[in-house]
């Protein structure tokens, strides 16, 4: 995976050619991301999903993230990243199914990693049940829910911690349903910028 090639940007947003994964984050390159947020409609609430990152993943393990997201390659296009819900968390979702929400740069840098991210962020509305997801074990240990509005004034710094439940996967496959209140430390540590950008561009699409 260190030596998946990627698109490398300047400041500018140009692009300047192609490096490896394993450089991009450690001389700090401008590189595409694709992010997937599921948001669903229960019973009048909206909620947010998130993915709980395997303890085996080298970047930010055992924390809650963005419902899938990965990488773009070098060979790519944004419309190529779909395939990573498919990987990750096993649903199957059409382009054209997903509400563009713009892409978000934002930078975040800890020891010897700095990863420096062109984000094409979109918003899948899901009917998805827990039952439907198939994880990808060595990325994705368990899908939890919030609230939207939880989640939003978590981010807002309306509320320090917030109530999730789902489920983690065991090492035999097994589903173990878990609910418990998390604050901002258990989530992969994108700019607050970030988060606060993504919560203004769904409110916007689901109001």
């Amino acid at each position: 995976m260190e030596l998946e090639q990627l698109k490398i940007f300047d400041d500018d947003r140009n692009q300047i050619g192609v490096a490896s994964r394993k450089d991009v984050h450690r001389i700090g390159y401008w590189h595409e991301a694709f992010h997937c947020w599921f948001i669903s409609k229960e019973e009048g609430t909206d909620y947010i999903y998130l993915q709980h990152r395997s303890e085996t993943k080298k970047d930010y393990p055992n924390l809650l993230d963005i419902t899938a997201a990965g990488h773009l390659l070098a060979d790519e296009t944004v419309k190529d990243g779909i395939r990573e819900i498919k990987e990750e968390i096993g649903i199957d979702v059409l382009y054209d199914e997903l509400v563009p929400l713009g892409i978000i740069h934002y930078c975040v840098i800890k020891e010897n990693f700095i990863d420096k991210e062109l984000a094409n962020a979109f918003l899948y509305i899901s009917d998805h049940t827990f039952d439907d997801f198939t994880l990808q074990a060595e990325e994705v240990s368990g899908i939890v829910k919030a609230t939207f509005n939880d989640f939003a004034k978590l981010w807002l710094g309306e509320k320090e911690t917030i109530k999730v439940k789902g489920f983690k996967q065991n090492k035999a496959g097994d589903k173990i349903l878990i609910e418990e209140n998390v604050g901002r430390d258990k989530f992969v540590p994108h700019q607050p910028s970030y988060y606060k950008s993504i919560i203004l561009k769904i409110i916007e699409r689901i109001e």
